[in-house]
């Protein structure tokens, strides 16, 4: 059951503004015997672009899950907020069908189920249009030029035998057909090659284009993404907690320092 979050009293909105698109509060994640993430805080306004970047074991990855209702997490604390309902209770495919999207770091394969009729099934649940497979295959050949896509990909199964940067482009792929709210992309750069990177960060800005509104998370450990994606904030995650926020500078400072300097 959802609960809708009045914010004229909340302590981090003024009376009479919107609530944010998304935000994380005190954000407490474990599983059975250990506490990953230690009170998260983060905010993200329509349109705004926000990257989490973090070392290895720091919670990221576990963050990514837990905001997608993961069930192998426990949200020991704190809430999850979308448009202003308190969405911490909500499952992965109601917060999927509401307008959330999560690009993994190790994107499933799904022997049997092509490319083309997954997203034939996702739209309809996330939109309840129910295209025919050749009115999807119209609307999708744009995009899979945009992203390199051989049309071909179209008809095969799911991830099955993809490339790593394949597989990115796809996730890509999804999220501009499915046009959710929110999309969060858990270190979409990993294993990409320089290539691959420019190509699936000029997908990433040409559905941003296309929707203005669209609130983005990045979770990455490099700044290569960031300097394609040119986000409005970045924060700093460190022994699951977000230890500091700002601008483009922090990413600068972590490729100079290391993350040593914000322990």
């Amino acid at each position: 059951m959802s609960r809708h979050i009045h914010y004229a009293g909340s302590a981090n909105t003024l009376p009479g503004m919107a609530p944010p698109l998304f935000a994380i509060e005190n954000l407490h994640v474990g599983t059975d015997d250990t506490t990953i993430l230690k009170g998260v805080d983060l905010r993200i306004e329509p349109g705004e672009v926000h990257a989490l970047m973090g070392p290895n074991g720091s919670g990221k990855s576990t963050l990514a899950s837990s905001l997608l209702g993961s069930p192998e997490y426990l949200v020991t604390d704190g809430r999850v907020l979308f448009r202003g309902d308190d969405i911490t209770d909500w499952s992965a495919d109601v917060r999927g069908k509401a307008g959330m999207f999560l690009a993994f770091q190790y994107p499933q394969e799904i022997p049997g189920v092509s490319v083309i009729n997954f997203l034939r099934q996702a739209l309809s649940a996330r939109k309840g249009v129910d295209l025919s497979v050749l009115e999807l295959r119209l609307s999708i050949m744009e995009w899979m030029d945009r992203l390199d896509m051989d049309p071909a990909f179209a008809d095969r199964y799911l991830n099955e035998g993809f490339s790593g940067g394949e597989k990115k482009r796809n996730e890509i792929l999804q999220m501009a057909i499915l046009e959710p709210e929110i999309a969060i992309l858990d270190e979409t750069d990993s294993g990409l090659d320089i290539d691959a990177l420019k190509v699936v960060a000029r997908g990433v800005r040409a559905v941003k284009a296309e929707r203005p509104d669209l609130g983005v998370l990045i979770i990455t450990h490099y700044r290569r993404l960031l300097d394609e994606l040119t986000p409005d904030v970045v924060h700093i995650l460190v022994d699951g907690r977000v230890v500091a926020s700002g601008g483009m500078e922090l990413a600068e400072q972590l490729e100079r320092d290391g993350y040593e300097a914000f322990r």
